[in-house]
């Protein structure tokens, strides 16, 4: 007796035998993490290293610039002027 096609439908797949592989993402310590980083090509460090600094050198403009401008407005100003403009309207 042969195998119907809705019998068929059910036996598992050349894929489904296979065993499941390993994923990339599977580190789970600090130092297999770290084992990783030399499957990286060689040719991405230099830029690695230009946006690395490219980032560190805009977090600390920034951050000067708010630290050492004294004429900018980091919170809303004269909110007492505020409140009566808006209760004026209402009368």
């Amino acid at each position: 007796m042969q195998a119907t096609r809705a019998l068929a439908m059910f036996r598992p797949t050349l894929r489904m035998r296979m065993p499941v592989p390993n994923e990339e993402q599977a580190a789970h310590t600090v130092s297999q993490r770290l084992r990783r980083l030399r499957k990286i090509p060689a040719e991405l460090i230099p830029l690695g290293v230009v946006v690395g600094f490219a980032v560190c050198a805009a977090v600390y403009s920034s951050m000067r610039h708010f630290m050492t401008d004294k004429t900018i407005r980091l919170k809303r100003q004269n909110r007492l002027a505020e409140k009566h403009e808006s209760g004026h309207g209402e009368h």
